[in-house]
């Protein structure tokens, strides 16, 4: 049974009998599955309508369900919220009595959204419940369809000298009191707020703050490449990345060694994780903030592009009883993703799944998952010892770093148990030789691998600028096609809109290369073949390669030349 305590709707229901556990299973499930929020399932399989779960919220309260469609709200009320906040929390603002601010949430149960919004908007809040759909439009409809104001906040705070010279101060005497309060006031808890609410919406995947000798840089990964914002002032970058470190909580006054921690938060309506890593450098500290956000992954194998004939070998490979499949590839092309959708799909109540991560990247409901933790000696190959006396059926193992890890998993394998795991090589060939470079004897790795899977990520092409053009010979060449290859195919290039921030390119799709380990390729496993002897064989036998996969993702017009050309 899902655990229903983090969801408080549900456990209210619970408690009223308004619901089976049967039902609210289904729910947390469809949740977790997609991201949408628990209200909107509810109603989508028919358990609770909105109505009704607004007056249990309200009763709850003890406050009022409001009608926003039919409601003028005044400009002075409006004011007393900022865009930024609004959007961010999903809240709108709906009367003023004296320094009693009544407000509307999406999410009336989370009290921590409560005290923030107390500190921002400084007045006595009171709750009042809405439907969110209508709050979302109340929001659009006040504040206007976008929410940029972070020249606005950037301007406050950049005017803001009595902060710039505290902070010189705190800078010089290393006290963290002064800095507490900085790192409190409402136009950096604002400022913060907004920089993530922003990298969210622009579905950026990891968030850099990089202090510089005279800037302070704030850049966004988006499907791949980095772009930069406005720079805030340099003053800021005590505070702000002190805000970060008080949001993950971290030690703000430890400025001399790297820190990790997490941050959970619901932004704009969105349940998101972010992973949080300091890094003290020559001009304060660097943080980067991974994004881990639930509704934007699709954890379903049909959803990652897979080649016709790959997933079907997929889906009958993680299946078996036993046996080892590695995903390969660079950091950030996507294995983990790959891995958590195939245990999603074996995930059922007859089988025991665990993993061992570096760290735990998403939460998966039915599986029991380890995180590694080196400085008080949880290793991958101490963590995998424990594993096998927990009687599992499928393991899956972060990475295969070091002989260690390698020849337990292989152990396991021997041992009547699915592993499934991640291994840093070029292509799929690749991972053999290394697993053998570790110290991994050949006949165990031809008696254990079935299948290797290489991938990347490459760039698609922006559906709303897409463009034909006619590529020149030196560009086929490249491809080491010739103009009599390509026939009537027809290329594209994304020329360049608002969509997607003029880059031509908007999301990323995965392309592969399947290494199914057959007899002739266990032979010359054995006899500890190079790798190019490897690939050539496995080519015979039908290995569609990178580079063959990146052409079909060219003809079918999902990305570029340049795309496949720097990426296979």
């Amino acid at each position: 049974m899902p655990d229903v305590t983090a969801y408080p709707l549900l456990v209210l229901l619970k408690e009223r009998g308004m619901a089976d556990d049967m039902q609210l299973e289904e729910a947390v499930q469809e949740h977790e599955r997609t991201g949408k929020p628990i209200g909107q399932i509810l109603q989508d399989l028919g358990i609770l309508d909105m109505d009704a779960q607004l007056q249990i919220l309200a009763d709850h309260l003890g406050t009022e369900v409001v009608d926003l469609r039919n409601r003028e709200i005044t400009p002075e009320v409006v004011s007393t919220v900022p865009v930024a906040t609004a959007r961010m929390y999903q809240c709108m603002p709906v009367a003023l009595f004296g320094s009693t601010l009544q407000l509307a949430l999406a999410d009336p149960l989370n009290p921590s959204v409560l005290d923030e919004l107390g500190f921002v908007v400084n007045k006595e809040i009171q709750v009042v419940v809405a439907d969110p759909g209508q709050i979302d439009q109340a929001i659009n409809r006040y504040y206007g369809e976008t929410g940029g104001s972070v020249g606005d906040i950037l301007k406050e705070l950049g005017g803001d000298t009595d902060m710039a010279k505290e902070l010189a101060e705190v800078g010089k005497q290393e006290s963290t009191g002064v800095l507490e309060d900085l790192v409190n006031e409402t136009p950096i808890i604002k400022f913060v707020n907004l920089v993530l609410f922003q990298a969210i919406q622009d579905r950026a995947s990891d968030i850099h703050f990089e202090p510089f000798e005279d800037e302070f840089k704030i850049r966004y990964r988006v499907d791949g490449a980095l772009y930069e914002m406005a720079p805030p002032p340099k003053h800021l970058a005590l505070p702000v990345t002190s805000r970060i470190k008080v949001m993950a909580n971290l030690d703000i006054a430890e400025r001399r060694l790297p820190q990790d921690g997490r941050i959970a938060m619901n932004i704009a309506g969105r349940q998101v994780d972010l992973r949080v890593s300091t890094l003290p450098t020559q001009f304060g500290e660097s943080v980067v903030l991974r994004v881990l956000d639930r509704a934007a992954v699709k954890l379903d194998l049909e959803t990652l592009g897979l080649p016709k004939m790959v997933y079907e070998y997929v889906i009958e490979a993680i299946q078996m009883p036993n046996g080892i499949i590695i995903v390969t590839g660079p950091t950030g092309c996507g294995k983990t993703t790959t891995l958590y959708s195939c245990l999603r799909r074996i995930n059922a109540i007859d089988s025991k799944l665990l993993t061992v991560e570096d760290p735990v990247e998403y939460d998966i409901e039915g599986i029991m998952q380890v995180a590694v933790n080196e400085a008080q000696g949880m290793t991958f190959g101490k963590a995998l010892r424990a594993f096998l006396r927990q009687d599992p059926d499928i393991i899956m193992v972060g990475e295969m770093r070091d002989l260690e890890t390698s020849q337990i998993a292989i152990q396991a394998s021997l041992t009547g148990h699915l592993v499934l795991s991640t291994l840093h090589t070029n292509d799929a060939s690749g991972a053999v030789t290394r697993l053998i470079d570790m110290g991994v004897e050949p006949f165990l790795v031809s008696s254990t691998l079935m299948a290797v899977l290489a991938q990347r990520l490459v760039r698609t092409i922006c559906q709303k600028c897409r463009t034909p053009f006619e590529p020149t010979e030196h560009q086929l060449a490249l491809l080491n096609l010739s103009p009599h290859d390509i026939g009537e195919k027809v290329f594209y290039y994304g020329r360049g809109c608002s969509s997607c921030n003029d880059t031509g390119y908007r999301g990323r799709k995965g392309i592969f290369e399947l290494m199914q380990v057959t007899d002739p390729v266990r032979l010359l496993i054995n006899e500890r073949a190079p790798t190019v002897v490897l690939r050539q064989k496995a080519v015979e036998q039908g290995m569609v390669t990178l580079r063959e996969d990146g052409l079909r993702s060219i003809f079918e017009g999902g990305t570029t030349i340049e795309e496949i050309l720097k990426y296979t």
